[in-house]
Formats: structure tokens, C-alpha cells, sequence
């Protein structure tokens, strides 16, 4: 049906006309085509007379079906698009183009861009238009009109779309007002809906939200859609986009997919754009409420009393009945309880090795010193997460001030001799020689724990003395008992003999035999 315009606006095209105006220039004056204008200035040219209170074209004579008149009847029904009647008159000059008509056909076929056309007209055919010209005359051949849309409609259980919108201001009892955020997820199939409302879109409440929905809804969709969100989009990306680990874990949970649209791109999530324009202007427009908890009830009570017992435009069919009796069986179960909650954030190894968390500190291994790692914590466990979400350490959580170091996370260049222990000190002594591994275990008998520093003192003596003289400076010091560091050095600079061990023998020439003293104090008695 051809575009009928008010009679005010026809005597303004009609007027302007007669002023000089070109029909380009009157059509974008009032936003109209081009051609529209170009048919009331034909229509005016072939009957002139006064016109009457009725739009042209609504009342009086038709002509007849095959009368060349600009209107569109006589267009065929199945004319394709871009058709253009030869026998209809033409508004203005011909177009500079319209001698390139087969040419410029042929390169849009080939799916040339109108700018490509225009620099293969004037280098190949010396066309002398403008670009411009060549636009215009692709738009009347009506090959740059868009491609439609392509509808998604999904399976139940499927997909459900989600999105925050500006809720109702929350007036506290001091009169002051706070704003707030309504959160709501709407399923594809049936179109039911949950809504709640927040003051801010952290992740925690955007997790807390979505979980509450799921338990509303019994059930869990097998995808999410989602717009760029900075509480569950760390970084948007159509082909790889960076989803919050703790949103990963949820996921994870509850056995769904996060599938964030393309940026800018708010058609990939229409139906909740729709949803959320609905709950704005239906539940919240006007209203204002004393808390959050009163605006939930209020959402909660409305998504039952209203959403759910309209019929939807798209499906005819009751929201409510039609997600009962087809998409809540589809849904995935729910786990046997909720999403487990825990504290999550970004740490940075310190040079020492560990992270803070809680104002407590938890060692990680070395390699991950100067690097950011990921702690999740809950009041009884400290997870310690890699770039990649894999877990590489798990401490139990201890009173602020306090530090949970593990042996193995110690770098072995910063692990002392006597952090390794007697047994590996004494297994090192060993290998020095036979003798150093008894004067070893022998120090370390007679004096007991203070021996350990000395026995790291025997083992740093290899750094500068051969074995041999060491072990044997070692087997000299057994037999004299000295079980002091110092000695054993002196003896190695000096190389100091052995003690020398007499033979105790009971019978000699100059000693008597005991009974000869016994007469001796026998006398001396009496």
C-alpha cells in the first residue's frame, strides 16, 4: 500500500516544489522517501486542481489498474525487489549511472561494495558521477537493503537470556532515596521469568540472584545468555571471552554453560531486552518502595498475579501453563544443596613466598613468587588457584597474624642445613668418611641438641679441606674425646698424633702383692 501522507504535509511538498526545491531536498526536510515525494508532485502535475480535505490516494477515482500513474498498484504482486516500471514516470534527470545499469547489476552480483563499483566505473568506463550517485542509484535498485533477522526459537530447557535493568528507588524512613538494580532471567521457550532486585551488580549478587532463580524455577537451563556484565564478564570477547572464575565455579555447580552475546550487540539477547522493559514499565513504573525485601515480595507476587498468567504474543500460549506442562520436566535437576559460599579475590605472591589473606599469610610454591594467583577462602580452607582455575595448594584458614608455611614451598637455596634435619645431616657427614660419621654420632650424643650447629660446621669444612685429612683429624679426635669444632680444626692444620693407649698389666717387680699392704695395715693398727 502507497504511503498517504496528511494533507498539511502534501501542500507543504506541493509548495516547496513550486519554490525550486528538489525532491531530495523536501524528502529529507520531512523523512520521507524520495519517491513519495516524487509521486504527489505527479499527481499534482496531472490533475492540478485545489486539493480537498482528504489525503490523496484515500478518496475519489481510482485510475485504472494499468494507468502509468506513480502509484503502486501498478506494481505486479510478484514484482521481485528493486523492481522498477519502465513505464512509470521518473522524478528529476536520468541518473549519470543508468547507462552502467547492466555493469553495476553484474558487480553487485558478484558482491562488490558500492565503493569498489564506483572505482571500477571510473577507472574501467570513465564514469564521470559521483560516488553518491552511484549509492543512490544501488538504493533505487534495492540491492543494499538489509538482510532480516533470523528468529531463534529454542528446544525447553535450553536457553534462558538474562539482564539487569534500573528497579525501583528504595525511600528509607529518613526520607532519602537509594536506587537500585533489578536483575531477571527469562526462559526461551515458555518466556517464564524471575526478577529481583539489588542495589549493586557485584558478582556475589548476580550469583545469589541466579541461584535464587534456579530454586524458583526447579530446575537449571542447559545454557545462559548473558550480556557483557562486569560482575561475570572479566573480558568481553565474542570468540573467547574471559568469565569470572568464581561464575566458572558456580556454573560448574550447577552443571550450566555462561555464553556471553557479542559486544554492542543487544539483538543476541532479545527476548530478556524485552523482559526487562516489561518488568520496568509494568511492575516498577511508579512505584517506590520502603526496602529491597518489600520490592522482592512485590516482584515475586507480580511474576505470579501477572507474568505468569498472560498470554504471550509470540507463543499465544499462558506463560505459566505452557512452562508447567513442557519446559519444567526439561530442565536440568537441581544438586542436593546450594552453591557453596566462599570469599574470592586476586593475590600477589610476595617475595617471601606467601599470600595475605584475612591478614594472615599462606605459603605457595616458589615458581609462583611474583605472580598473581587466585585465593578462595571460607572461614575453614584457603584454596590457592593458578591462572588456569587449577588448585595448587589448600591450607587450613588460621587466626590473623599468623603464617602456614609448608616445608616443601621453602626454595631449596633459602632452606637452612638444620631446617633438613640430624638424619640428612648425619647421612651428609657420612660421605666424608668412616671415622667422621663416628665422631658425628658421637658429638652428637654428648651434647645433644647444640650439636646439630656443629655438626653443619663439620660438613662446611669439606668446602675447604680435603676428605681424607678431615676424616682422619675426626679419628684423631675420637680417641682424645674432644668433641669441639675448634679442635677438630687444629687438628687438620696441624695434623696432631693419636693418643697413645697403655696396656694395663697387673703384675710389675716394684709393686707388691696386696696381702703385703694388708699386713702393713694390719701392724699399724695394733
Amino acid at each position: 500500500m502507497a504511503n498517504q501522507l496528511k494533507m498539511d504535509m502534501v501542500n507543504a511538498i506541493l509548495t516547496l516544489k513550486q519554490r525550486g526545491w528538489s525532491q531530495r531536498r523536501i524528502a529529507r526536510e520531512f523523512g520521507i522517501d524520495r519517491e513519495t515525494v516524487a509521486r504527489y508532485v505527479h499527481l499534482h502535475q496531472a490533475d492540478p486542481k485545489p486539493a480537498t480535505n482528504a489525503p490523496i490516494g484515500s478518496e475519489g477515482p481510482k485510475p485504472a489498474r494499468n494507468a502509468p500513474t506513480g502509484s503502486e498498484e501498478s506494481k505486479p504482486a510478484n514484482a521481485p525487489i528493486g523492481f522498477i516500471d519502465e513505464a512509470l514516470p521518473k522524478s528529476g534527470p536520468d541518473s549519470q549511472c543508468e547507462p552502467f545499469r547492466e555493469v553495476i547489476e553484474d558487480k553487485l552480483q558478484s558482491g562488490l561494495s558500492r565503493q569498489r563499483i564506483y572505482q571500477d566505473l571510473a577507472e574501467t568506463y570513465g564514469f564521470e558521477g559521483s560516488y553518491y550517485s552511484v549509492r543512490r542509484f544501488v538504493k533505487r535498485l534495492g540491492r543494499d537493503r538489509p538482510v532480516p533477522f533470523r528468529r531463534m526459537e529454542c528446544l525447553p530447557g535450553e536457553q534462558a537470556q538474562i539482564d539487569f535493568g534500573t528497579g525501583a528507588p528504595v525511600v528509607r524512613s529518613d526520607g532519602r532515596r537509594k536506587r537500585s538494580h533489578v536483575f531477571r532471567i527469562v526462559l526461551s521457550f515458555s518466556r517464564k521469568a524471575y526478577s529481583e532486585a539489588v542495589h549493586r551488580q557485584t558478582t556475589d549478587n548476580f550469583i545469589a540472584c541466579l541461584e535464587n532463580a534456579f530454586w524458583h524455577f526447579g530446575g537449571v537451563p542447559r545454557t545462559l545468555v548473558i550480556d557483557n556484565l562486569k560482575s561475570a564478564v572479566t573480558k568481553a570477547d565474542w570468540y573467547d571471552p574471559d568469565i569470572h572464575p568464581k561464575i566458572q565455579s558456580f556454573c560448574e555447580y550447577y552443571g550450566t554453560v555462561i555464553l556471553p552475546t557479542q559486544p554492542y550487540t543487544p539483538r543476541h539477547k532479545g527476548k530478556i531486552e524485552r523482559g526487562v522493559d516489561y518488568v520496568k514499565s509494568n511492575a516498577l513504573k511508579g512505584r517506590t518502595f520502603s526496602s529491597l525485601q518489600d520490592q522482592n515480595q512485590h516482584l515475586l507476587n507480580w511474576e505470579t498475579r501477572i507474568a505468569d498468567t498472560r498470554i504471550h504474543g509470540t507463543t499465544r500460549q499462558q506463560v505459566g501453563k505452557l512452562f508447567r506442562e513442557e519446559e519444567k520436566t526439561s530442565l536440568l535437576p537441581l544438586p542436593a544443596g546450594r552453591f557453596p559460599c566462599f570469599a574470592e579475590a586476586r593475590r600477589s605472591v610476595h617475595r617471601d613466598g606467601h599470600i595475605e589473606v584475612q591478614k594472615s599469610y599462606y605459603s605457595v610454591p616458589p615458581e609462583y613468587t611474583g605472580r598473581e594467583v587466585w585465593a578462595r577462602w571460607d572461614g575453614h580452607l584457603v584454596r590457592v588457584f593458578n591462572g588456569r582455575m587449577e588448585q595448587v595448594i589448600v591450607h587450613v584458614q588460621v587466626e590473623p597474624g599468623k603464617f602456614q608455611t609448608l616445608q616443601e614451598h621453602i626454595h631449596p637455596h633459602k632452606r637452612s642445613a638444620v631446617e633438613r634435619g640430624t638424619v640428612w645431616l648425619l647421612r651428609k657427614a657420612s660421605l666424608i668418611g668412616p671415622h667422621a660419621d663416628q665422631w658425628a654420632q658421637a658429638m652428637l650424643n654428648a651434647r645433644g641438641i647444640p650439636g646439630i650447629r656443629v655438626l653443619v660446621g663439620l660438613l662446611n669444612l669439606a668446602h675447604h679441606y680435603d676428605g681424607q685429612r678431615i676424616d682422619h683429624a675426626c679419628e684423631i679426635s675420637l680417641t682424645h674425646h674432644a668433641f669441639r669444632l675448634k679442635t677438630l680444626k687444629a687438628l687438620i692444620q696441624r695434623e696432631g698424633p693419636k693418643q697413645q693407649e697403655l696396656e694395663f698389666i697387673d703384675e710389675h717387680p716394684i709393686i707388691r702383692r696386696l696381702s703385703d699392704y694388708e699386713e702393713i695395715v694390719r701392724r699399724s693398727l695394733h
